[in-house]
């Protein structure tokens, strides 16, 4: 006899290895939307840090990746709208065509699939890429350079205009602790700083390969400086192909706790959170102007500003071609869909829920937030990233079949 059971039943109930070594299969079901290359994720804890394989009807063998938290993933081809399928479990695993690769480089860390760059993470602090600048500038902590499927950076790093902003990275502006105004994101003010700490783990594997690493924010207004948050960083980066358009697909999920008793308090500002500086060419004063474009349907900057949207395109001209990334917010992020701030005249976008009100990172409470990325080259489609969206905040049901 096989029962079905709800993943979601499944982690209430407290399940054991010894009864989930007895899964024969899982099920996925689509819902109300066709699914193209998604990713199907459920609990495997008798697995853990394990490759298995997962066997269509048809044959094809997919790979089942388990990661250190039990937690299993693999990409489904295709699913018809309504539709469901089922697939056998294989713990012998599936041959491995490609993998994802986390590579350790001097000071960075390099996410790889197949021989070529999706991206790299700062850790410990570069080294300032030119005179005059000042060494409060000087910080890790920060995904650059991100690259298209062809080679096409997409971020820059220490802007002319902007020496503080650094390719994806994550602090807060307008902020109150213990009565003082540290400012994470302007450092050249000295009175505020993020700082990486340590990686908690690299992994590699034929599903997806990241990190997760330690950050620091500390107030720099008092001697000693004083810590005010910790946050983890998790990246995972994955092996999709994209079909007949490549586009390199990756996670970014940010955890910030209080490092003591007292909260983060962050008034209403128009900028603040996760920031991304896209590549120098766009800038208006190289008469290449950023290119953005919202899930609203927006194109004109200025009335994105200030709105909210799920999602949001920003790109130009690289090397005589269209390049961009899409930044998606998952919906339970705070304020989601969370408003914008995209800048009138630079390659700037940031994710800024304090624009719609306070805000505060309290102690014992986990501020939390999830956010996709999609490198592309070529115009952006906004139907595929539409639904490149929907895989991201209604993933497939899966159900556990157990013998």
């Amino acid at each position: 006899m096989w029962i079905r059971l709800w993943i979601g039943l499944l982690g209430g109930l407290g399940m054991t290895g010894s009864v989930l070594a007895e899964v024969v299969a899982v099920e996925v079901h689509g819902g109300a939307r066709e699914r193209i290359e998604v990713l199907c994720e459920f609990s495997l804890p008798a697995f853990k840090g394990q490759t298995l394989a997962l066997k269509m009807k048809d044959g094809t063998r997919l790979p089942l990746q388990v990661d250190d938290r039990g937690q299993a993933i693999f990409i489904l081809p295709k699913l018809a709208k309504g539709g469901a399928t089922f697939l056998e479990l294989d713990v012998t695993g599936a041959p491995i065509k490609h993998q994802v690769f986390t590579l350790r480089k001097g000071r960075k860390l390099r996410l790889e699939f197949n021989g070529n760059v999706i991206a790299e993470y700062q850790a410990e602090a570069a080294d300032l890429p030119r005179e005059g600048i000042s060494p409060l500038y000087k910080r890790g902590g920060y995904l650059h350079p991100v690259f298209t499927p062809k080679g096409k950076l997409v971020t820059d790093d220490f802007p002319l205009q902007h020496t503080h902003h650094h390719g994806i990275w994550f602090p807060w502006t307008n902020a109150r602790f213990e009565g003082r105004k540290p400012d994470f994101w302007n450092m050249g003010g000295g009175t505020g700083r993020v700082d990486f700490v340590k990686l908690d783990k690299i992994w590699s594997g034929p599903v997806h390969g990241g990190f997760r690493a330690v950050h620091r924010f500390e107030d720099l207004t008092v001697k000693p400086a004083k810590a005010v948050l910790q946050e983890i960083w998790e990246v995972r980066a994955y092996a999709l192909s994209g079909g007949d358009r490549p586009k390199w697909v990756f996670d970014l999920t940010s955890t910030q706790t209080c490092a003591g008793s007292s909260p983060l308090i962050l008034p209403q500002y128009r900028y603040g959170g996760l920031g991304v500086r896209g590549h120098r060419a766009w800038d208006e004063a190289a008469d290449n102007p950023t290119r953005f474009l919202t899930a609203n349907g927006v194109s004109d900057r200025q009335q994105a500003h200030a709105t909210r949207a799920r999602w949001c395109y920003m790109g130009g001209q690289v090397e005589g071609s269209q390049a961009g990334l899409t930044i998606l917010g998952h919906p339970n992020n705070y304020r989601a869909p969370q408003p914008m701030r995209v800048h009138p005249k630079e390659p700037f976008f940031n994710f800024a829920p304090q624009q719609f009100g306070d805000m505060a990172i309290k102690p014992n409470r986990s501020y939390v937030s999830r956010y996709r990325f999609v490198t592309l080259d070529g115009e952006p489609n906004a139907a595929e990233l539409e639904q490149i969206w929907e895989n991201f905040a209604n993933p497939p049901l899966v159900n556990i079949i157990e013998k």
